[in-house]
């Protein structure tokens, strides 16, 4: 590792684990308006076969006055985000906020976690899924809890089938989703923050297109290694079905064997296949197909841990495969704390469902898909936050790449190819990080983090003039780039996908003063597939207005204090003319010009 993660291990990953708790909270929109009902909470158990083991999985049944067999009512089932358990407040303000709003809501603390046991399976749908699918059982009327009790009074579509929907962020997203993939019972989906593939989330390459593995996003992976392993410590006196072995205490096996194959720095062929395809089975991108429920997907803007590229990749799929789903980019997300949303954002301790865009739209999903109300309106299937608006724009989808800025050989950013002065510029990286866009633990654990920087020799940047008029960018942006590295040429077939060359692309806003911003402190870790070939990128996902007299600048660095980067010393230069150079696309929203 470039460094250790501060602090012990058990206070880090008791701040982490409370740092990824989704700050939600949603509620029936049949109940917009009126006074929240009175509701019975208890305690339940549940008795299930997860990955080859018995385990029980702790859950609080919270059950509104008047609602009996002769008078159902429809479902929530909901967990905690990574680390937290039912009793968490996300997860418990959630239950509390549905069945004061006349739902049936069960909240449970998912494997490994709180009170409950098996291993941390990483909401694999074999694992995580089937286990919420035998609650779904217990709403369904057809199994009881540990105790006996029976829930005779949810709302059925039919023998066995309940009308439930869940909701959850984080960890207690991507469950939704598995569940979904092996339970067609479920309704409705509302998934926030939340992951399409672990390849991509813990070891992003953003380079378009390729297998090569990308660079180990460390920070955030071994925060979440240090949740999981500390949970013996955290909680003493666990279930023995908790346990795993010595050499892998609370995750299952394969999990472990990933998380040491990052950390080595290293890339053999036959290990990194297996941390794919396993990376892969407990993500979406491999079940999506089997998810038919209706899907209103949330991500978070300020999030470098499941960026917005996640849930747009999430969103096209279910798109394409006729999945009724439509998708909100809130302002918060994992990244900088989540405890304080944008003013009228969604925001757990405010309460404020009804008054807030993003609570209004889950409502909205909720009421139509649970409450079976055809006039409900669900919204566009595409919107974002504004932060120079304070509010909401609304479209039929993602803007599309539509904009192309060229990289000069003198460092300019130019508008056409005619512009575009011959020549080549070099940079090379040092042993250790020389550019710094977060400590992506550093909000969450109150340490102060540096402002983004880049040292000078270690990076290349091209400038663009001035912009006349404010130009918004809403979507992911793309660079075509070329680079020579002869260095990297003489050993990137070594067999060690390591010895390839890593660069890190971003976009900075400059203002007038010189003062540069790093939007969100975003990054694009890029493992260069092939350095005698152009390669595509891909930036993460924004949504920013660049004012008038601001300029943009794209930059590619040879490091990232938050990622592993170069095995060795490389040296590496952008040749630029008019007709053979770098460009950079912008999905740029129409009537915004410069």
């Amino acid at each position: 590792m470039s460094r250790a993660l501060p602090g012990s291990r058990t206070s880090l990953a008791l701040a982490a684990g409370a740092a990824l708790l989704a700050p939600l909270v949603a509620a029936s929109p049949a109940a917009a308006g009126e006074e929240p009902g009175e509701y019975s909470v208890s305690a339940l158990q549940f008795t299930v076969e997860a990955g080859g083991r018995t385990c029980v999985v702790d859950a609080d049944l919270y059950r509104p006055a008047g609602v009996d067999a002769a008078r159902p009512a429809p479902a929530v089932l909901t967990t905690n985000g990574f680390g937290g358990s039912k009793a968490d407040g996300s997860t418990d303000a959630t239950a509390k906020a549905f069945a004061a709003r006349g739902y049936v809501a069960l909240a449970y603390s998912g494997l490994g976690f709180g009170k409950s046991g098996c291993l941390v399976s990483l909401d694999d749908p074999r694992i995580d899924g089937r286990a919420a699918s035998r609650l779904i059982d217990f709403l369904a009327g057809t199994r009881a809890a540990d105790d006996g009790t029976v829930a005779d009074y949810v709302t059925r579509d039919g023998a066995g089938d309940p009308r439930v929907g869940m909701i959850g962020g984080s960890y207690g997203g991507a469950v939704q989703m598995a569940t979904a993939a092996v339970d067609q019972r479920v309704d409705a989906l509302v998934p926030l923050i939340t992951w399409h593939d672990l390849n991509h989330s813990l070891d992003p390459n953003n380079a378009v297109g390729t297998t090569v593995p990308g660079a180990f996003k460390w920070q955030w992976t071994n925060g979440f290694f240090l949740i999981g392993e500390g949970q013996p410590l955290i909680n003493p006196g666990l279930d023995p079905s908790r346990l795993g072995s010595p050499a892998c205490l609370h995750f299952v096996a394969q999990a472990c064997e990933t998380q040491r194959l990052l950390v080595s720095g290293r890339y053999p062929a036959d290990g990194t296949e297996a941390m794919r395809r396993f990376a892969s089975s407990v993500s979406p991108v491999s079940y999506l197909p089997q998810v038919k429920a209706p899907t209103l997907l949330v991500q978070g803007q300020a999030d470098s841990l499941f960026t917005l590229n996640e849930a747009q990749d999430t969103y096209e799929t279910l798109k394409a495969q006729g999945t009724r789903t439509k998708m909100i980019w809130q302002s918060w997300g994992h990244s900088g704390g989540l405890t304080d949303p944008a003013s009228g954002e969604l925001n757990l301790g405010e309460g404020n469902l009804e008054t807030s865009y993003v609570g209004r739209r889950i409502l909205a999903w909720f009421d139509r898909y649970l409450h079976k109300n055809a006039s409900a309106d669900t919204g566009p299937d595409f919107a974002y936050y504004r932060d120079w608006q304070a509010g909401y724009g609304e479209a039929g989808a993602v803007p599309s790449l539509s904009r192309k800025m060229y990289l000069s050989g003198d460092g300019s950013l130019v508008g056409s190819r005619a512009e575009v002065a011959s020549g080549s510029r070099t940079y090379t990286n040092w042993l250790v990080p020389t550019s710094h866009s977060e400590s992506s633990l550093s909000g969450l654990l109150g340490i102060p983090d540096p402002e983004p920087y880049d040292t000078p020799g270690t990076y290349l940047g091209w400038r663009s003039e001035p912009l006349t008029a404010p130009l918004d960018v809403v979507g992911a942006p793309g660079a075509r780039l070329k680079v020579v590295s002869p260095g990297t040429e003489r050993v990137q077939d070594s067999g060690d996908a390591a010895d390839r060359l890593v660069l890190f692309a971003k976009l900075y806003d400059v203002a007038p003063d010189g003062t540069k911003t790093l939007v969100n402190r975003l990054v694009a870790p890029v493992r260069v597939p092939d350095v005698t070939e152009p390669f595509t990128v891909e930036l993460p996902g924004i949504v920013h207005r660049y004012e008038t007299g601001h300029r943009l600048e794209f930059v590619i660095a040879a490091s990232d204090t938050a990622y592993y980067g170069n095995r060795g010393v490389k040296r590496v230069t952008v040749v630029s003319a008019p007709q053979d150079t770098g460009v950079l696309e912008l999905p740029v929203v129409r009537g915004s010009v410069s």
